[in-house]
């Protein structure tokens, strides 16, 4: 009998320092046995996938899921029930910064 895989997905240390270098910080998302990459949005990504996403919210998730995406396992894009659980994750990807303003 063959031995399943548990780890479908997983990068190396080498390709996860890849990243890194060129994107800075990284994200792993592990949903059951599938590994995913992601890096932070930009701009450019939030302001096309919150114009598209007022007529289509779900597509707003897929654009950013899809141009954050560096590798892993595609049954994290692909099958719903994956892709749910992983959008409800992407709030971690856009951080926002405290700001103080104050009147001179």
């Amino acid at each position: 009998m063959e031995k399943e895989v548990l780890n479908i997905g997983k990068a190396t240390p080498e390709q996860i320092a890849s990243w890194k270098a060129l994107h800075g910080d990284i994200y792993q998302v592990k949903v059951d046995k599938y590994y995913g990459y992601l890096k932070k949005p930009d701009r450019k990504v939030l302001s096309y996938a919150t114009s598209v996403g007022q007529s289509d919210p779900m597509k707003f998730n897929e654009l950013v899921l899809q141009n954050c995406w560096l590798g892993g396992a595609n049954e994290l894009k692909e099958k719903d029930e994956y892709f749910f659980a992983v959008v409800a994750q992407l709030n971690v990807l856009i951080e926002v910064k405290e700001a103080e303003i104050k009147k001179l």
